[in-house]
């Protein structure tokens, strides 16, 4: 996610993904038996800062059982040493967090308790990954497999004929920060863990999960260990324990530890539940279940390489949020107490800075059922610890990120039709948050500037403002946060209006327009202002602070409840469209879309989302800019920007564009890639550009979606007969550049009618995307 720290990624690092296709993972994803799955390239994103994992895990699995090579996230496809294979992953977040109990194979006597000294050395030629399935083989001689259930995680090891065959159990370890552990050797089966830790971008938390292992044969022996020292035979440690077992003539060892964020009895219910199972019957349900998501959405058409990443990075966007509650439904709140959730699954890992973007939408979309519950568990958060989440992890508020969103994270939960039952009780959370700010003794800061954005209409930037609690501030980012603001009241608007809140609305609507306040006419730019109303800060836009991730150039289009307003302000339609070809590079993006997404768009060191003029098509505040020429009569350029960023996603380990944050940035190429994207996210507005395939056929769950399909057509779609020449929508023609929710619902089909040359198609102000009032 972010901490969300994003990578840009290098040149060199693209150029290195045409050298990648050739390795074993590439060369699984080449095969074609009619497997969707085949598709899909795991080690997408795990370099170059893309922060993804590789091993197993099943859609929105409380376990994502993967290697950890030194990387301060997991895996790094440059590293060539496996410290252990942990529980917990989250896929491209930008700090450390996880990574609990790596466990290893290992031969012979065991001295070394820090798993960097004993860690095991690999080649990328002896490993293979899958959609719930990862295989190494260890320079050590010993095979390692993994598979996953929701609570889960398998391993197979197959170990050379020896009778000192180790597995390393490490509960002092981790990517996080461990504050305490514990370790106990129950029979000559199993092993139990405690593990509490603390980390991510600061130092939040302490958060606890507990473990239990167990082996499908016996140990020959065991041990302990507490700091460096190892006592064989010792039932108990602080630091971790090793199980041997003699493999002269049975080679295998399998294992299954289950995984609880309640209490030890929770990981045994979880083992009861999911294990008992064959290491080859978790993996194929694994797989059956992977085959099952990825075939709601079925395209013809496109080369190879981009199937196979447009398949990625579906399969991506299905990894979180993540199972919270055991099988029994107990989950562990933000009060610290134990909850039980009934008749819904809780979720929990909450990027939500990054996902109320893209993610949630294609969730509301294709995985109605888990968004539904996945918005359920959001409002338990505020009833079960007083307060809507910022930036969530297990139950834990980190307070990464600023703004308030959180609120559009819902309200498109309530525009998608997921709140039915419960639209009240998410709206009096909501308008809580909106209206307010946690009490001090509360961990999360909501919207930490509240105060002086109700009272000013603006939130103001105070850089060397301390930190009140843990994590981002607000008032550091105070122009960008106060177009969030103004965005989630926007979106909360919509839905007080919708609930018949006639005075709620018509408040919140007016807040909307406070992005007026922090824009500056003497440089035509949104511009930070101080504690007592005057601008700050350079007027230069590329060099503005005040903004989180990103310049007053980036940000100048997160207005989506109003575009007109904010291209009213900076001189109408001709002066806007200008300077969205400046900010583009249009005119070098016509010549080589390619290169200048490569060269103009990504560029710098990592994390560098600062002093730039450019489109950044890697971070969460210009996802929606490509669509802003939809507002000023110029729908085909959107189409030429989307189709130029999408040549960033590749089938190698460098495939990605930064951070995965969650699969927001998965999410966004999927629905970019199909042609259908949301604009005014919070709201139920669908943007229309140029679809990248011939036919997308998408199966819907006929519960929430009563038509049961969509298909999304544009024949002969290529890199140049890609301007959109006409829209049909069940067979009649469509002038609007946009589709609403409500009209998707009703829809069969969307049909585009593309070739070599811009239209008049979508171009009269009737056809521009709606002024949310």
């Amino acid at each position: 996610m972010r901490g969300t720290r994003r990578t840009r990624l290098c040149l060199a690092g693209v150029m290195a993904a045409s050298t990648l296709l050739a390795t074993p993972s590439a060369r699984a994803a080449e095969r074609t038996d009619g497997h969707l799955t085949d598709l899909v390239n795991p080690f997408i994103g795990s370099q170059n800062e893309g922060n993804t994992f590789p091993g197993a895990a099943v859609p929105f699995g409380m376990v994502q059982l993967s290697p950890d090579t030194g990387h301060n996230t997991g895996y790094d496809y440059t590293q060539h040493r496996i410290r252990g294979f942990s529980l917990v992953h989250l896929s491209g977040v930008g700090c450390r967090i996880g990574g609990d109990l790596p466990v290893l194979p290992t031969t012979g006597e065991v001295t070394q308790t820090d798993y960097a000294r004993y860690a095991a050395g690999f080649s990328h030629e002896n490993e293979e990954a899958s959609p719930g399935y990862y295989r190494v083989g260890l320079n050590s001689g010993i095979g390692a497999e993994l598979t996953a259930t929701a609570r889960t995680g398998v391993q197979r090891y197959t170990f050379p004929a020896t009778d000192r065959a180790n597995v390393l159990l490490n509960a002092a370890q981790a990517l996080h920060k461990p504050v305490s552990s514990t370790v106990e050797v129950l029979d000559d089966h199993t092993v139990r863990t405690t593990v509490t830790g603390h980390g991510f971008c600061r130092d939040t938390g302490p958060y606890t999960v507990h473990t239990i292992t167990r082996f499908n044969r016996p140990f020959t022996a065991y041990g302990t260990w507490t700091g460096r020292d190892v006592t064989p035979g010792a039932r108990t440690g602080s630091g971790g324990a090793y199980v041997r077992f003699d493999t002269t003539r049975d080679r295998t060892v399998e294992a299954t530890t289950a995984l609880s964020y309640v209490d030890a009895r929770g990981a045994a219910l979880n083992l009861q539940a999911e294990g008992g199972r064959s290491f080859e019957a978790v993996r194929d349900r694994a797989r059956e279940e992977w085959e099952r998501r990825l075939a709601r959405v079925r395209v013809q058409g496109g080369d190879p390489v981009r199937r196979r990443a447009f398949y990625s990075s579906l399969y991506r966007s299905f990894l979180a949020p993540n199972t919270g509650s055991d099988a029994d439904g107990r989950y562990t709140g933000w009060d610290r107490r134990i909850h039980r959730a009934r008749g819904f699954t809780y979720y929990q890992n909450w990027s939500l800075w990054d996902t109320y973007r893209t993610q949630a939408q294609l969730l509301a979309l294709l995985a109605p059922r888990e968004a539904r519950d996945m918005a359920r568990s959001v409002v338990r958060v505020d009833e079960d610890g007083g307060w809507l989440p910022k930036w969530g992890y297990g139950p834990v508020e980190t307070n990464v990120m600023s703004g308030d969103p959180v609120t559009p994270f819902l309200t498109t939960a309530y525009q998608m039709g997921l709140l039915k039952g419960f639209e009240e009780r998410a709206y009096r959370a909501l308008r809580k948050n909106a209206d307010g700010v946690p009490p001090a003794g509360y961990p999360g800061i909501g919207r930490e500037a509240n105060g002086e954005y109700l009272a000013h209409g603006f939130a103001p930037y105070i850089w060397n403002r301390p930190l009140a609690k843990m994590g981002d501030s607000d008032y550091h980012h105070g122009a960008s946060v106060t177009l969030e603001y103004a965005l989630a009241d926007a979106m909360l608007a919509q839905m007080a209006r919708g609930l018949g809140h006639p005075e709620d609305a018509a408040r919140y609507a007016a807040r909307a327009q406070n992005y007026r306040n922090v824009f500056d006419p003497s440089t035509g730019f949104f511009r930070p202002r101080d504690g007592s109303g005057a601008f700050t800060g350079s007027p230069d836009p590329a060099r503005s602070p005040g903004f989180h991730e990103g310049t007053a150039w980036q940000y100048q289009w997160l207005v989506p409840q109003d575009l007109p307003g904010m291209i009213g302000l900076i001189g109408g339609k001709r002066a806007a469209d200008a300077r969205l070809d400046a900010f583009f590079a249009y005119d070098r993006l016509l010549a080589d879309p390619a290169g200048t997404a490569r060269e103009v768009w990504v560029h710098g060191d990592a994390y560098d989302y600062y002093n730039a003029d450019k489109y950044n098509p890697m971070n969460e505040p210009d996802l929606i800019a490509p669509y802003t020429y939809l507002a000023t009569g110029r729908p085909w350029k959107t189409t030429d920007v989307v189709h130029a960023a999408l040549t960033l996603f590749t089938d190698g380990p460098t495939g990605m564009t930064g951070n995965d944050d969650l699969g927001t940035m998965s999410a966004w190429h999927v629905l970019a890639s199909i042609g259908l994207f949301p604009i005014q996210p919070g709201y139920d507005t669908w943007g229309l550009s140029t679809p990248v395939f011939d036919r997308v056929d998408l199966t819907l769950d006929r519960r929430f979606w009563p038509g049961g399909r969509l298909t999304v057509t544009a024949p002969g779609t290529t890199a140049t007969d890609r301007y959109v020449q006409a829209v049909r929508t069940d067979g009649r023609p469509h002038a609007r550049t946009y589709l609403t929710t409500g009209a998707l619902r009703r829809l069969r089909s969307v049909d585009f009618t593309v070739g070599p040359r811009p239209s008049e198609w979508g171009t009269s102000p009737e056809a521009a995307p709606p002024v949310l009032k």
